[in-house]
């Protein structure tokens, strides 16, 4: 029972559930990232490179074969997979750093604009003082 209370007790502070909303977001970002990379910015790349689609880039390494009326496969290399997931990676990588660093700078700001109040011992050491003087 007791292993029952200390998950609860883990899994309720605050710190979990930001963890969770945040892998929440940063999953549904991420699709949008990558709708972005490959419906957006990879097109307009393929078209410069010659009208070539990344995701079709490969290597035959071993060309298909029939062998005893049986089709083998062609043995391919697919690089032009790893490039595109490559580029999604750079990209969401690039957008999460823009965005933390917004947040940065907008949290900055907010400390500024608050006045620095004095804590209650600081208060009462100044009466204290205060009263001392007189």
């Amino acid at each position: 029972m007791s292993v029952l209370k200390d998950f609860k007790d883990f899994a309720m502070r605050g710190n979990v559930i930001d963890l969770a909303v945040g892998v929440i977001i940063g999953g549904a970002f991420g699709k949008i990232i990558a709708s972005l990379v490959a419906d957006v910015i990879m097109p307009p790349i393929g078209l410069l490179v010659g009208g070539v689609n990344f995701v079709d880039l490969k290597w035959e390494m071993k060309p298909a074969m029939i062998v005893d009326g049986v089709k083998k496969a062609a043995v391919t290399l697919n690089y032009g997979n790893f490039l595109q997931v490559t580029f999604d990676f750079l990209i969401v990588a690039f957008c999460i750093f823009l965005f933390v660093k917004g947040i940065n700078s907008m949290s900055k700001k907010k400390e500024e604009a608050a006045p620095a109040t004095p804590s209650k011992e600081e208060q009462l050491l100044t009466e204290i003082r205060d009263l001392l003087k007189k």
